[in-house]
């Protein structure tokens, strides 16, 4: 059975709910999974002055915040967040920045590497802050899996670097494509590490 860690950022929500669809899918494949999120860094009067942020906040208090220990255990690591600036949220890279004793030991050599993102406007970063999630993989010694244009429906989802979504400005949520498109991933990824687990 195929180990896969789930790690995101979100601030109102709109990354958690592809990563939940990512769940759903590795679950579907037959996958142990663990979502979890990172810790976040903004400060208290940031969250405080924007609803939606408040109210993610208090909606996800029950998902954990990933440990290396998390990274160490997977047979898989998906990561998810925000575009900013076309590169990935201070959030995850702060996270990212913590894995140093983990690249030293060789522990994170031959995992499986995969990436998805939302942005709040079109063209606003979607395949840069894929591209540079992937140069974290490449330094780990992983092993990319995209969900390329392995199901029809990502002709219809826009990229075959992994699952994506704008968000107009955070007015719109994901929609039953930008959904199946991430249930795809999480499948893709579930049943490709689980040939290399065997």
């Amino acid at each position: 059975m195929a180990k896969v860690a789930i790690i995101y950022y979100s601030a109102t929500g709109t990354t958690y709910q592809l990563a939940k669809a990512i769940e759903e899918g590795a679950k579907q494949a037959g996958a142990e999974v663990k979502l979890l999120k990172v810790k976040e860094l903004a400060p208290e009067e940031a969250i405080a002055s924007n609803e939606g942020w408040s109210k993610h906040r208090l909606e996800t208090q029950h998902v954990s915040e990933a440990t290396l220990a998390d990274l160490e255990w997977a047979d898989a690591i998906i990561f998810g967040t925000p575009t900013r600036y076309g590169l990935p949220s201070a959030q995850l890279k702060q996270f990212i920045d913590t894995t140093g004793p983990l690249w030293g030991q060789g522990k994170l050599n031959n995992k499986i590497g995969s990436s998805f993102v939302t942005v709040a406007t079109n063209h606003g970063g979607h395949e840069s802050t894929l591209l540079a999630l992937n140069n974290i993989f490449y330094s780990w010694g992983c092993l990319i899996v995209p969900p390329a244009y392995a199901d029809p429906i990502q002709f219809q989802a826009g990229n075959p670097y992994g699952a994506s979504f704008t968000s107009q400005n955070g007015t719109v949520s994901p929609d039953d494509t930008a959904l199946a498109a991430a249930r795809f991933q999480g499948k893709r990824i579930a049943e490709i590490t689980a040939k290399f687990v065997q």
